[in-house]
Order: structure tokens, then C-alpha cells, then sequence
């Protein structure tokens, strides 16, 4: 599968209010969208993350926005 993306990378403030936020302990993957808002949210590591899982996640996200972009 190939996306032509550009990722933007986020940086934290000095006071990790972002990791704060949305950390998982021991670790928890997320697809944030175009709005900001987390798209998906994967279960904690190390046995919860499922990479088919994150990439259906990324196609129904990018597939969505392909209709939502069409529509307007």
C-alpha cells in the first residue's frame, strides 16, 4: 500500500500536556485527523496494538475524507 501523505510530526510543550493527555501505559497508538481530533485510538501495548488494525483504521479515515472532500 502506498499513501502519498505529508505527516506532520507534533511537538509537546515543556510541561507534556499533550502526553498527559492522551499517554497509555505501557504505550497506545493513535490517528489524530485533520480536525485534531483522535480518529482511532488503539488499545494499550504491548499486546494491543494490531497494525491491520491501524492500517484499516487509516484506509476508512483517508476513504471518508475522499467522500467528505467529493461532496463539498
Amino acid at each position: 500500500m502506498k499513501l502519498d501523505l505529508s505527516i506532520s510530526t507534533p511537538i509537546d510543550d515543556m510541561e507534556n500536556s499533550t502526553d498527559l493527555k492522551y499517554y497509555a501505559l505501557p504505550d497506545r497508538r493513535y490517528l489524530i485527523g485533520r480536525d485534531g481530533r483522535a480518529a482511532y485510538r488503539g488499545a494499550p501495548d504491548p499486546f494491543g496494538f494490531v497494525a491491520s488494525e491501524l492500517e484499516r483504521a487509516i484506509e476508512e479515515y483517508l476513504k471518508a475524507s475522499a467522500v467528505t472532500s467529493a461532496s463539498s
